[in-house]
């Protein structure tokens, strides 16, 4: 189970001509009967936002489906919370 190693995957955009500010975060939980949950939340920084839950038979489906949909909001600009910004 190295995949939860890993932990989760938190993103953010942020564009100020556009009065943008998101972010979108991503989890894998084991559920009680063996199987992974991928657990997405995302909305406006500074709001709770909004939640979903997604369950798979296995965690390497949940991994496949997390990755999934990490690399899809990277392409749409998102990077990782931590990283620095040229302003």
């Amino acid at each position: 189970m190295e995949k939860e190693d890993a932990g989760p995957v938190h993103l953010r955009r942020i564009d100020p001509t556009q009065n943008m500010r998101r972010f979108y975060t991503l989890a894998i939980q084991p559920t009680l009967f063996g199987g992974a949950s991928v657990i997405r939340n995302w909305g406006r920084i500074g709001t709770n936002g909004q939640s979903m839950m997604e369950t798979f038979d296995s965690e390497d489906e949940a991994a496949a489906a997390s990755l999934r949909l990490e690399r899809a909001k990277r392409r749409r600009g998102y990077t990782a919370s931590g990283t620095a910004r040229n302003s």
